[in-house]
């Protein structure tokens, strides 16, 4: 290759072609807007050119980065892990490289938002599954960029999620169409407040079903625990503890349900026979498990969200900006109608 050629710029691309840097640009990176038949002419003459596109001179072409933002508190959760990687498969394809920031604890959540690490380098961001306050979702707000949520509420940021009060609604109407009448709810404690928002509208959801279907709430039978698989065995032994326990328990996610099951299970009390338990999520535990729960579509909320992203960045807009998917009941072998005492 001689000095010449490699000197080749996108400017001579476009030029070679007769369309504007910013089309060059679009093209080699993927990006929507351009035609499949401008695209291969594009990519024809730079291989003609030697050129190889780098981010810096894309950048200088679109006032862009070329990077885009994923904000997630955890990484090792199956749920952020899935939504995760539905957001990552449609940025890559777009062709924006991926910047992950990990903000486990609440050092590390404050420091992020004191900082704004994000602010000119990158075009987007994307946050998963973090409940944030007001307050730090006017902080994102000054950013100067798109910024949309997967399964969390961003104000008046476009976001993806599911209508959480709903789904219980369907566990709890399940539950009592197997004839319960005492049905408690397990809740999580979390003061990191990744879940506080989703936590709030369970709870909701719970109490406004439980009414719809004439159906008393006992105090003492909606109890909290730290998140977990630990503070869901320690909430149904509290459960347990109750002079009249209930037939059923919802519990708000599969995690906490799956130690409920521990702690039922090691009390040799049967399941579903003597209690029945529901979870929600459907996570790959459920299955293993066998624990009926409410499903939601995890990594269509990754994507989805990926794709509200590209849009904003490419368009300044979204055209659906607020979009809500559909849970579903998944009956499993810990839920049956309740049993009735001998006459």
């Amino acid at each position: 290759m001689s000095d010449e050629q490699s000197a080749a710029s996108m400017a001579d691309v476009a030029r070679a072609v007769g369309v504007s840097t910013g089309t060059v640009s679009r093209a080699l990176r993927g990006l929507p807007g351009v035609s499949e038949a401008m695209r291969r002419r594009i990519l024809r003459a730079a291989e003609g050119l030697d050129y190889v596109v780098s981010p810096g001179a894309s950048g200088l072409a679109t006032g862009r980065t070329g990077s885009v933002a994923v904000l997630v508190p955890h990484i090792s959760r199956w749920f952020h892990a899935r939504a995760l990687a539905g957001a990552h498969h449609v940025l890559r394809n777009a062709g924006f490289e991926v910047v992950l920031y990990h903000v486990e604890g609440i050092a590390e959540r404050r420091e992020f938002f004191e900082t704004l690490p994000v602010r000119r380098r990158a075009d987007g961001l994307v946050v998963i599954a973090l409940s944030l306050s007001d307050q730090e979702i006017e902080r994102l707000g000054g950013l100067g960029m798109p910024v949309v949520g997967a399964s969390t509420d961003l104000g008046g940021h476009p976001s993806v999620g599911i209508d959480d009060p709903a789904g219980v609604a369907m566990a709890v109407r399940h539950l009592a169409n197997l004839g319960h009448r005492r049905i408690g709810m397990i809740r999580a404690t979390d003061e990191e407040g990744v879940h506080r928002g989703v936590s709030r509208r369970r709870l909701d959801g719970y109490l406004a079903a439980m009414a719809e279907c004439g159906l008393p709430v006992q105090q003492d039978s909606v109890v909290s625990a730290p998140w977990g698989i630990d503070g869901g065995a320690q909430a149904m032994a509290q459960l347990l503890s109750l002079r009249t326990p209930p037939t059923a328990v919802f519990a708000e996610a599969d995690d906490i349900a799956a130690g409920a099951l521990r702690t039922l299970r090691r009390a040799a009390v049967d399941v579903p026979g003597q209690m029945s338990l529901i979870g929600f999520d459907d996570s790959p535990i459920a299955d293993l498990l066998d624990l009926t729960t409410v499903a939601q579509s995890v990594y269509e909320q990754g994507l989805i969200a990926g794709r509200m992203l590209v849009e904003a960045v490419e368009h300044g807009t979204v055209a659906d900006p607020r979009q809500r998917l559909d849970t579903r009941l998944v009956p499993r072998g810990t839920t049956s109608a309740v049993r009735r005492p001998a006459p």
